[in-house]
């Protein structure tokens, strides 16, 4: 898997995110870097969730 270092330099996680905080930075991460999937329980959290966006990118890369 590939890391893309200027994108991890610019998008630090937030200390102590909230849940949308830390889907929102993942989302984000998974279009912009293939170093790792999100986390399969914020999977399930997102497609649990109506409130937030039922498309989501690809997370087998």
């Amino acid at each position: 898997m590939k890391l893309n270092r200027e994108w991890h330099k610019s998008h630090k996680m937030p200390k102590n995110p909230t849940l949308e905080q830390r889907i929102d930075w993942h989302i984000e991460h998974s279009k912009n870097c293939n170093c790792r999937k999100i986390p399969t329980n914020l999977i399930e959290k997102i497609q649990n969730n109506s409130s937030l966006p039922l498309l989501l990118p690809r997370f087998d890369k």
